[in-house]
């Protein structure tokens, strides 16, 4: 039996997940058409 006392380092907290560059992709086009869509409601139904 020894008295020394073992140190150990913690281990690394795990990095949290980066968002799919391919799923931002399309949640920006989706945007985009969201807005053109909005615009075109407004101008046929407002009159704008």
């Amino acid at each position: 039996m020894s008295n020394v006392v073992e140190f150990k380092k913690p281990p690394k907290p795990k990095e949290p997940k980066k968002p799919n560059p391919a799923l931002r992709k399309v949640l920006i086009g989706l945007g985009v058409v969201a807005a053109f869509a909005l615009a075109w409601a407004y101008f046929q139904f407002v009159g704008g």
